[in-house]
């Protein structure tokens, strides 16, 4: 019927048709549905799973969602090879009504690269909208099943779980005067880029012919068209999904060769995880073989230069964060390496929005240093977090040195700082709004931040299980919305 107004009454019918939709509806129907497909994988009813995969799949809602998805996130700018976007209503309704399954062929990406920490690059596959939006749909009906059959102390790339609840594990496992001292750091060699397809065809449950597309799709470099043998693309909205798919099932290998006094635990966030132990020898002997057998069955090895095993007294650095125990006591702070780049980041900024209006130059600081204190806010960093603030202090004073080479001290005290109660020296700057009022923008401090402990997830917490929709409501009225992120259709069954 909507395929028919839209038809005779042209893109103006497309247009309302898509503005008027009741998107907490649309999200609460693919909900219901989503929560089916978690209890059937809980019961292990695979042919019921599939059959509503298929049903979640082929339905108007989700398809509506899946479009959705794919136009309002950050990469709904970015085009792939054949340059399409959706930006109006009257194109995302179309999009909606052409996702189909039957004769679905998906396009090559378009590759780019980004560069990594180490000087490196990273390849990015960019898929077409219509090639996103069907990742968005199967995705929808994947990650139910996804979350009821990964492992409990896995972290990454999954909805309601965080960098933090990793680390909180992190510290659960290892704060004990009795609890491990031996520490295996894996780092999966190419994860992305070396998955064995065979192996997910075989064992993800999704609709093989249409992972097929997708790993088979090949990707354009330069002009050329390259075949895919191996891997899953990163820059596609299933992926991490998929990778995690991958990689479950570590946690269940490393319990079956070990006993609880072993002290043998799994922390992992995607392709980087740890494993603690009472042993170094059992570490080298059996857990790192094991796991590197684990990983060959999927067409993985494991990075000799980033796997090590380490003491906890010597520490590691995980997620950015160094763990480490002295004396007695365990100690999680903001890794060295991830201070250093945060400060050249910050410095490169100064550097070059010196000739930036004052105002613009506080918002683009401002923006990055809440982003980062946030991410450690909740380890011991109040000490490292005044030291920022001091090396900001600094490089912000060196540019405006520069730039007002022959004006003395007072004079760019009058200019760029004022004062709050007892604190002086606040970098800041005046600015117009629309309506003509004049506003002040400051300089925020990382010290001011308050130290919040992370409370963890608890391990088998399922976000599309009914068992836990209070649990998960209780968790939404603690932390903030910045922390806690709603799955589609959570928010309406959350409400008292």
């Amino acid at each position: 019927m909507t395929q028919q107004v839209t038809s005779q009454c042209g893109a103006p019918s497309a247009s309302s048709l898509w503005s008027s939709i009741d998107w907490q509806q649309v999200e609460d129907d693919v909900f219901r549905l989503q929560m089916r497909i978690a209890k059937a994988t809980k019961a292990q009813r695979w042919n019921k799973v599939r059959a509503l995969q298929r049903l979640l799949t082929r339905s108007h809602q989700a398809k509506l969602l899946a479009v959705k998805r794919v136009t309002s996130n950050r990469g709904r700018n970015t085009s792939g090879i054949d340059g399409t976007l959706w930006i109006n209503p009257q194109q995302k309704w179309q999009a909606a009504l052409a996702l189909s399954c039957r004769g679905y062929q998906a396009q090559p990406l378009r590759r780019i690269h980004i560069p990594k920490k180490n000087g490196k690059t990273r390849p990015l596959g960019i898929p077409t909208m219509h090639d996103r939006a069907m990742q968005a749909l199967f995705l929808l009906a994947t990650e139910p099943v996804a979350e009821t059959t990964a492992d409990h102390h896995s972290y990454g790339f999954r909805p309601k779980r965080s960098a933090a609840d990793a680390i909180e594990r992190c510290f659960v496992v290892l704060a004990q005067r009795s609890s491990a001292q031996w520490i295996l750091e894996g780092d999966i060699k190419g994860c992305f880029d070396n998955i064995s397809h065979d192996w997910m065809l075989r064992h993800l449950r999704i609709e093989r012919k249409i992972l097929e597309q997708w790993l088979k799709a090949g990707f354009i470099e330069k002009g050329q068209l390259f075949s895919t043998t191996a891997g899953t693309p990163q820059g596609g909205i299933i992926s991490p999904c998929l990778a995690n798919g991958v990689l479950d099932g570590m946690e269940l290998m490393l319990k079956s060769i070990t006993k609880p006094t072993d002290k043998v635990h799994l922390v992992r966030y995607a392709d980087d995880f740890v494993i603690t132990s009472s042993s170094k020898e059992q570490l080298e002997n059996i857990i790192k073989p094991a796991v590197t057998g684990f990983l060959r069955e999927r067409g993985l090895t494991l990075s000799e230069e980033k796997t090590a095993i380490v003491s906890i007294t010597q520490g590691f650095d995980f997620l950015g964060f160094n763990v480490r125990k002295y004396g007695s006591k365990l100690l999680i702070k903001p890794a060295k390496s991830s201070i250093e780049s945060f400060l050249d980041v910050i410095r490169k900024e100064i550097r070059a929005g010196i000739a930036l209006p004052t105002a613009s130059l506080i918002g683009l600081l401002n923006r990055k240093l809440t982003g980062w204190v946030n991410y450690y806010r909740h380890v011991v960093a109040k000490a490292i977090f005044s030291k920022i603030d001091t090396a900001i202090f600094w490089a912000l004073y060196r540019m405006i040195r520069r730039k007002h080479s022959r004006k003395s001290k007072g004079w760019l005290y009058r200019k760029y700082y004022g004062s709050r109660g007892m604190r002086r020296w606040i970098f800041h700057s005046v600015y117009q709004v629309k309506s003509g009022e004049s506003r002040i923008i400051s300089l925020k401090q990382a010290s001011a931040t308050p130290i919040r402990r992370h409370r963890q997830i608890r391990s088998a917490a399922n976000p599309y299980d009914v068992e836990y929709l209070d649990y998960f409501k209780e968790r939404m009225r603690k932390y903030p919305p910045q922390q806690e992120v709603a799955g589609p259709g959570l928010s309406s069954f959350m409400k008292a």
